[in-house]
């Protein structure tokens, strides 16, 4: 789509605003000649706002304003919610689609509710605000209510000096079609993996010093991954014994066991050992058609046998994942999937809606996908099933090029909250992070003050530069200076 803009250089506003709306086209910034079909021009004079949008030969206008107050920083946000704003209203009415979440774009949508609270505002008024300046639909908006509210909650637990640490292993027996993280397949890469141990041992043995010194409190940690238990078992242990000189009075420890293809009792033994409160069993569906279809090399039996070993540990809490959207399910099999993870008697369900990542093999290789009116269907499915089960929403996020524009959807029975992720979804503290791809957020006293920090991307190049980690923590430890 062409697009001109007067009075105002927003782009990155517009671009989040036409992949969210009109999905598939791309920003292009040239002049409109006699015969283009598809462009918007939008212009800005202090807080009004006037978009001009055709698409595909359809036409349509529309006008936000504001007044704006505030500091300037104040006043440019305010700006920036009347382009998204106005532009909203005119894409809505050349597609005659409305998504879930209206206008928002970002990850984080319950965020606004969050702070709405904080502020003093009812819960009615906080849903009132995301229904009225935000177009989100009353049951995305009684979702953001409850999470955000969870959100608010999960902060008044957290004092002066607590963090949160993660630890990522980027390996994975096999390599699933939907993902693009930068993980490797173990038997593609076997070699890289004792090097990649040590290389993390090391940066732990430094971050629990660090922490330790600055009196830092670590209140949650998070292996992740890949699939951390790809790992072997005294592979396992070394890692966790020196994580436990930081980890002194954490109330949560949470691994992710996802594959249950790596899942044996010696391992599940040593998790145990170490004080793991929550495992991850991520099957992701439990049809095993659609389980071949992603690449796995298990079958829903094999899923099924994981969950009575890890039953027999009495681990406190344990989680399953499932993603609504991935090839070759249906609503049907979906809720079929549901059904059997709730009779497991899990406590924790994750929802995720397929994202079309760049790299995956979906994309990639051009594999059939359930439209989004399916995955609606999936999604609606869901949340009575999980209500049923005494489950409640507890956290939300959105990603980018999401099936229907949909969210993820952490659902608990109460009291069995994974306390991470609403800390990392919410950014309510800072996240210490350990390993290949780890991203290091420190957060400011006031939530808005946020430096991030990164480690290489690639295992042989974590283990090669060990520089970068320790100019991480360095940063980290001069923030709490």
């Amino acid at each position: 789509m062409k697009l001109v803009l007067k009075g105002h250089d927003e782009r990155y506003t517009v671009e989040q605003s036409l992949m969210n709306l009109l999905p598939g086209e791309l920003p292009v910034y040239e002049p409109i000649l006699p015969g283009d079909d598809t462009w918007s021009v939008i212009s800005l004079e202090e807080g009004r706002c006037h978009v001009s949008l055709s698409f595909h030969g359809r036409r349509a206008d529309a006008d936000a304003a504001a007044l704006l107050t505030g500091t300037d920083y104040e006043k440019e946000g305010q700006r920036r919610h009347v382009i998204a704003k106005a532009f909203y209203q005119a894409a809505c009415e050349v597609t005659g689609e409305r998504p879930p979440w209206g206008m928002l774009t970002g990850v984080r949508p319950d965020k606004l509710v969050t702070r709405a609270l904080s502020q003093g505002k009812s819960p009615e008024e906080a849903r009132e605000m995301l229904e009225r300046e935000y177009f989100v639909t009353p049951e995305r908006s009684g979702l953001a209510l409850e999470t955000g509210a969870m959100a608010l909650r999960a902060a008044g637990r957290l004092e002066k000096g607590d963090i949160a640490l993660y630890v990522g292993i980027p390996f994975c027996p096999t390599r699933c079609a939907y993902c693009s993280f930068v993980s490797h397949s173990v038997e593609r890469s076997f070699s890289l993996v004792p090097p990649y141990v040590e290389a993390l041992l090391a940066e732990i043995r430094a971050g629990g010093k660090m922490v330790r010194e600055r009196g830092l409190r670590v209140r949650a940690f998070y292996m992740g991954g890949g699939t951390p238990t790809t790992l072997t078992v005294g592979q396992m242990d070394r890692i966790l014994t020196a994580l436990e000189e930081s980890l002194e009075g954490c109330e949560e420890i949470t691994v992710e066991a996802g594959r249950p293809d790596t899942i044996t009792a010696e391992k599940l033994a040593v998790l145990k050992a170490h004080g793991v409160t929550r495992i991850s069993v991520n099957p992701q569906t439990m049809e095993d058609h659609v389980l071949r279809a992603i690449g796995r090399r298990h079958s829903a039996a094999e899923i099924e046998d994981a969950m009575e070993l890890v039953a027999k540990y009495g681990f406190p809490h344990v989680n399953m994942d499932l993603i609504a959207g991935l090839p070759e399910d249906t609503p049907e099999g979906f809720a079929r999937s549901l059904e059997k993870c709730l009779a497991f008697g899990t406590d924790n369900v994750t929802v995720h809606t397929l994202a079309l990542k760049k790299g995956s093999r979906i994309l990639t290789e051009g594999l059939s996908i359930p439209g989004a009116a399916e995955v609606a269907q999936m999604l609606e499915g869901a949340a009575p099933a999980l209500r049923r089960a005494g489950h409640v929403p507890y956290y939300l996020y959105r990603q980018k090029y999401m099936s229907g524009s949909f969210e993820n959807i952490g659902w608990c029975a109460p009291g069995a909250e994974c306390w991470y992720n609403i800390y990392i979804m919410s950014e309510l503290c800072s996240i210490l992070s350990f390993g290949a791809g780890g991203s290091t957020k420190m957060v400011g006293g006031d939530g808005r003050d946020i430096q991030r920090a990164f480690n290489p991307k690639y295992p042989k190049e974590y283990t090669e530069r060990p520089e970068k980690w320790q100019a991480n923590q360095a940063a980290f430890a001069a923030f709490y200076s």
